[in-house]
């Protein structure tokens, strides 16, 4: 089947009605595909969005992250073949994406809370559990029931004019949640020099999303901005971070649940106000220090790039 696709550039104007249009047209994809390896860069592409930023742009609208939806989708449709064929539930969970009956089983009872066989042999088919976007399995490959999530109506997103900064940094390759270890280093670097201090502003720059970059290859930078004086050393790089509008919202709470505060800025804000999203990395800027702060009070402000 031919790809869905909106009807032309003319129609990315970032209203929330167009956003929800392009992201019904991956729904329809995922449905008519669920037996291919499904490309996250084609479906970015199918909804005119910049692969840098669709992902969070589909879990603002969807309420849930691109893989969770195809895996959900393939579960159901598992559920629906147990029914109305006699297929092997073998060859059903290997066609489901997994490799063993055993994974398979645990997925499908997780879900439907009984076994695929025992599911088979029940007499009533049990409804699978609710999705934020009301999209489950159609056997017609639509996405009728499609209902864009209604993001936090109280996030207070402002729009900011940030200058171009001229940083030093230490570049950190793995999972974010250790960071830390390029903090100390550049933090180690800076005190004894004096760039540290009561106002010194502590930023990173996230170069990647964590739901589809795998833990091994996420690029994070801890970053200070310093003067023209200050010169690389080592693993200690210089780099001029570019300047522009920003959509600037706080996150309150654990570093490990920024990922809310990104989707809605990123699927629900920059819909609802007519704004496109830059393909530059985001910016988060640290408010206070979390050696010091319980992890319920760290402020963070999550700064996204606009066009």
């Amino acid at each position: 089947m031919d790809r869905p696709k909106i009807d032309s550039p003319a129609r990315r104007d970032g209203t929330l009605h167009d956003y929800s249009e392009r992201v019904l047209a991956v729904l329809i994809y995922i449905q008519q595909h669920l037996d291919e390896v499904i490309s996250l860069d084609a479906l970015a592409d199918i909804a005119c969005f910049s692969p840098f930023h669709f992902h969070r742009v589909f879990r603002g609208l969807v309420g849930e992250g691109v893989m969770e939806h195809v895996r959900r989708l393939r579960l159901e449709r598992s559920a629906f073949q147990l029914k109305s064929t006699d297929r092997p539930v073998t060859r059903i969970a290997f066609d489901a994406g997994y490799e063993t009956h055993e994974s398979y089983t645990r997925a499908f009872s997780a879900m439907f809370g009984q076994s695929p066989s025992a599911y088979r042999k029940a007499h009533d088919m049990i409804r699978p559990p609710h999705a934020p976007s009301g999209v489950h399995f159609d056997e017609k490959a639509g996405a009728s029931g499609f209902k864009p999530v209604r993001g936090d109506a109280t996030m207070d997103v402002r729009i900011e004019t940030i200058p171009a900064m001229r940083v030093a940094f230490v570049r950190h390759i793995g999972p974010y949640a250790e960071v830390g270890v390029a903090w100390q280093r550049l933090c180690s670097w800076a005190w004894p020099k004096g760039l540290l201090g009561p106002q010194s502003s502590m930023i990173g720059l996230c170069h990647d999303d964590p739901d589809i970059t795998p833990p091994e290859r996420i690029r994070y930078d801890a970053c200070i901005p310093v003067g023209p004086d200050v010169k690389a050393e080592g693993d200690i790089g210089i780099q001029m971070v570019d300047g522009g509008q920003f959509a600037v919202a706080m996150h309150k709470g654990a570093y490990a649940n920024l990922g809310k505060t990104y989707a809605e800025i990123c699927g629900q804000w920059a819909a609802k106000n007519n704004r496109q999203l830059g393909p530059a990395p985001s910016i988060e800027r640290y408010l206070n220090n979390p050696q010091m702060t319980p992890e319920a009070d760290l402020l963070t402000e999550v700064c996204v790039r606009l066009v």
